[in-house]
């Protein structure tokens, strides 16, 4: 059986060299979009998204991914657009959530032609004193941790070729 959305998910692949210049408004919008309609527990819609594209603030981000990750260098690979993922600590399905939102943008991102890749300690690098104020300064609560990050833009290579799927990785049961 194939279609599009089977093809997509064959084909996406981890992105981690960009092109400087700076994706549309209409390809972020896209992307942003599809992670609202990932489903969350008890449809509470309880995850924020926030796209980050002043370089400014990408380049506070990048140091202090780097500094969470024990680098310097750049965890996002150079991408024009960091997307940033906060979920309610206090929700059960917190990460679930979040995580499902991360994975409708990987998705909507190389079905319309772009490069994305989740970027983890998203968490970690908010823990940090300039994170703090980061975290403050784009509106993020309190009570919302951070689940995980995209680096997003133009790929400048092409994606990686798929290794083959483990044998066993799926079972049926009937």
């Amino acid at each position: 059986m194939d279609n599009e959305i089977l093809k997509a998910i064959r084909e996406r692949r981890s992105i981690r060299r960009f092109q400087a210049e700076q994706i549309t408004d209409e390809e972020l919008a896209a992307v942003l979009e599809a992670g609202t309609w990932a489903p969350t527990g008890h449809g509470s819609q309880d995850p924020l998204i926030f796209a980050v594209q002043d370089a400014a603030m990408c380049a506070r981000l990048r140091h202090l991914n780097g500094l969470a990750m024990g680098t310097d260098s750049d965890p996002y690979y150079g991408a024009p657009t960091i997307i940033l993922v906060f979920s309610r600590e206090s929700n059960p399905n917190c990460l679930k959530d979040g995580s499902l939102v991360i994975g409708n943008m990987l998705l909507a991102a190389h079905s319309i032609g772009l490069g994305a890749c989740w970027i983890n300690r998203c968490q970690e690098m908010f823990s940090f004193e300039d994170g703090a104020r980061i975290r403050s300064a784009i509106g993020v609560p309190g009570d919302y941790c951070g689940v995980g990050c995209i680096a997003l833009g133009y790929a400048a290579h092409a994606a990686p070729v798929p290794k083959p799927r483990k044998e066993g990785y799926f079972k049926v049961i009937k």
